[in-house]
């Protein structure tokens, strides 16, 4: 019997997309089907970065169709991914250049956020998204040693606005390229915060897609500065399944939700640790606490991440896993996590115009 084009377009609109978590016809996704004797071309828009993806997709979209009962076609997959700038919460602005912000947040130091954070950068940067990182912790900056860039200077050619570095695709401010890193910064709240509001808003970004910034640990001064004053799309929480961990973590949460920055998703660090000599695996800092955490909040477990003793030496050396070991198992485990933050945050809506709420600290 020969099919029919209607016939085919029911049958891939019928494809649950794994990321999407919807089929085709949910997302709206499949935007044109043609048939030309034996072969199908099938045009589909994700609404996220494709880069690294495409394969996967035309191979499971071919199943599909041969487990639909088409068989004998030859499937031709023209695939377009997007990514969409929301709009940001009155009464704040935009940030000159940039998209979508996401923070990458925890409650408790130690539990390898800073990881996550340049990882997931470049997991986006790989699939085609212009991305930048913003290292937020002022006290004990990160990047630079994670990007490869320590002892590097950006420059100011207007005077006025600093020239982020580039490191693996990805530009990069951090307050580590500015101070002397064997001097402690000592400095009260009021500059802490002053000098994010300056590296975040006083940056040349050029245009990237997504903004992330490596937050400290706590939820102090920089984190109240952050939700109130700058427009965060949503924010990832990372913790280890640790209940003193996960303790804290809850309280990071929280402390967002009270002031209404969306929460993206938790990622679980140090999940397992399988040992590199005799493979036995074993779940050092407890096991399941993500999946609690999430449930009892009505979150996503974005993905969980093993100790590895690789990602220490790839971060330390400069050369953080996604990029040392693109194609590894580790470095899948963060591009499917990137993926699944780049659908929550195109599944958003587009005008968030929830007015901030103001804090205010009284003495009581």
């Amino acid at each position: 019997m020969a099919e029919t084009v209607q016939q085919i377009r029911s049958a891939l609109e019928q494809y649950p997309e794994p990321y999407l978590r919807q089929t085709l016809q949910e997302a709206g996704a499949l935007r044109d089907v043609r048939l030309k004797g034996r072969e199908i071309v099938a045009e589909v828009e994700l609404g996220f970065p494709i880069g690294g993806y495409e394969a996967q997709f035309r191979a499971a979209l071919a199943a599909h169709l041969a487990d639909s009962g088409l068989k004998g076609l030859e499937l031709q997959v023209q695939l377009r991914g997007g990514i969409v700038p929301h709009s940001v919460q009155r009464p704040l602005k935009p940030i000159p250049g940039v998209g979508n912000i996401i923070a990458v947040a925890s409650g408790k130091g130690g539990v390898g956020k800073s990881t996550v954070a340049v990882n997931l950068a470049l997991a986006w940067a790989g699939a085609g998204a212009r991305v930048g990182i913003l290292d937020a912790d002022i006290y004990g900056p990160s990047q630079p040693l994670m990007l490869g860039l320590s002892g590097q200077r950006p420059t100011a050619p207007d005077g006025k606005h600093l020239e982020p570095l580039v490191a693996h695709g990805i530009k990069a401010m951090s307050i580590g390229f500015l101070v002397d890193p064997a001097q402690a910064v000592v400095w009260r709240g009021p500059m802490v915060t002053q000098a994010l509001q300056q590296l975040l808003g006083q940056t040349n970004w050029k245009d990237v897609d997504y903004l992330v910034i490596d937050m400290p640990p706590g939820t102090g001064d920089i984190q109240l500065t952050l939700a109130q004053q700058v427009p965060v799309t949503g924010v990832i929480i990372v913790t280890t399944p640790q209940d003193i961990a996960l303790i804290d973590a809850k309280k990071g949460l929280k402390m967002f939700e009270k002031v209404n920055v969306p929460i993206l998703g938790v990622v679980e660090n140090m999940a397992i640790h399988v040992c590199s000599n005799c493979g036995h695996a074993e779940h050092i800092f407890g096991a399941g606490g993500a999946e609690k955490m999430a449930q009892q909040y009505e979150i996503d477990v974005l993905g969980s991440l093993p100790l590895d003793i690789r990602i220490r030496e790839q971060t330390d050396a400069g050369q953080p896993t996604v990029v040392a070991e693109p194609d590894g198992e580790i470095a899948r485990t963060y591009k499917a996590i990137a993926r699944r933050v780049a659908v929550k945050i195109a599944e958003k809506a587009k005008d968030m115009s929830l007015k901030m709420p103001t804090i205010k600290v009284l003495n009581t």
